[in-house]
């Protein structure tokens, strides 16, 4: 583990919304008009290379882009239908992974969300998805 203290720097741990499997408790942060979310790796994490595994980025990067979309659709449920995802470089388990991620279109029943996982300055996943939003019938 680094010496980084999210909670010293403003995150908050999200205790409420804990990502599965035991994948662990993501954090937030308010950045501006948009909310940033954080992931703390973990050596249970790892691939056999050593590296944290893709499946946990991925995991990541669809759990928080929800969250996106979630607000898009005013709270709405949703369900992932598409995530594209590249793999830009290595995550040593310990790190604290970043995803700043932005609504790039909303309908009445889809979100396009797109963002970038990223370690201190690093990118290290780019994302980009589309979500089925269920608004009640009127």
């Amino acid at each position: 583990m680094t010496d980084y203290d999210p909670a010293a720097d403003g995150w908050t741990p999200m205790d409420f919304d804990l990502m599965p499997a035991g994948i662990g408790s993501p954090w937030r942060k308010r950045e501006g008009d948009r909310w940033l979310y954080g992931l703390w790796t973990r050596p249970d994490h790892a691939n056999p290379a050593g590296a944290v595994h893709g499946g946990i980025l991925v995991c990541f990067a669809d759990h928080t882009l929800g969250c996106y979309v979630e607000e898009a659709g005013n709270g709405a449920p949703n369900v992932t239908i598409q995530l594209n995802t590249h793999f830009l470089a290595a995550v040593t388990p310990g790190e604290f992974l970043t995803l700043r991620g932005e609504v790039t279109r909303a309908t009445g029943s889809m979100v396009f969300v797109r963002g970038i996982i990223s370690v201190g300055d690093r990118d290290v996943v780019a994302v980009d998805g589309i979500w089925r939003v269920f608004r009640p019938r009127t």
